[in-house]
């Protein structure tokens, strides 16, 4: 874990049992999106997509553990991370 990392938008993160991409920062919180799925129905809205987010506050971040990062959320390449045993 980094002791003095700031989470950026377009970072991949882990954080206790999750991991994803960081959608959204603030002084008061960040978001990691840990899911993204087509939506069911398209019909109304403009957004095409479901994003699933998690919260985590300043006092968390020094949980966080970084591991890299992407130029653009439009790239929706995951990372390869190794897999714990």
């Amino acid at each position: 874990m980094m002791s003095h990392y700031t989470p950026k938008v377009n970072d991949y993160v882990k954080w206790r049992n999750i991991e994803g991409w960081v959608y959204f920062t603030d002084e008061e919180y960040i978001t990691i999106e840990i899911l993204v799925k087509d939506k069911a129905c398209d019909l109304g809205t403009f957004h095409k997509k479901e994003h699933v987010l998690v919260l985590c506050y300043p006092n968390q971040w020094k949980e966080l553990e970084y591991v890299t990062s992407r130029q653009s959320k439009y790239d929706n390449v995951v990372p390869l991370v190794e897999l714990a045993s």
